[in-house]
């Protein structure tokens, strides 16, 4: 898991890297091209032999180990995209309430409980995101 989390922005830049050369004309630019993905191809192999046969030189007790690490790992990673996701929806949907509830109180001042309620209902996402991220780290 973590060969592929250190791979694949390695991957997405040299991606990059070929688009930017693609529109570059001419015959260097295309000598270019075939060179990054010659050596995109080369690291992609290398890539895949590491993950398919690095295994095998550890035996059994580190492959436990292995397996055990990269659950965890993934359980953090799900609970940092929770965390983020919700955090976001939060963000969002206290910019459109807060906005409509700041509007509403200056037209009748006394609908301030109200609009503050609404307000806290959007701000309950983000909690709702921390609680399964405390969930999947505890399971980590």
């Amino acid at each position: 898991m973590i060969t592929w989390l250190i791979a694949l922005p390695v991957v997405a830049a040299a991606f990059l890297a070929t688009r930017l050369l693609l529109r570059r004309s001419g015959r260097a630019a295309l000598r270019l091209v075939v060179a990054a993905d010659a050596l995109l191809l080369v690291g992609a192999l290398a890539l895949l032999l590491v993950v398919l046969g690095g295994g095998h030189a550890h035996a059994a007790t580190t492959a436990r180990a292995a397996a055990d690490s990269g659950s965890g790992s993934a359980a953090l990673i799900g609970a940092a995209i929770a965390v983020a996701g919700a955090s976001i929806g939060a963000a969002i949907a206290v910019a459109y309430t807060g906005a409509a509830a700041l509007a509403a109180i200056s037209e009748r001042p006394e609908v301030f409980g109200r609009a503050m309620v609404v307000v806290g209902l959007a701000e309950g996402i983000a909690i709702y995101g921390l609680v399964v991220a405390i969930i999947l780290i505890g399971k980590a």
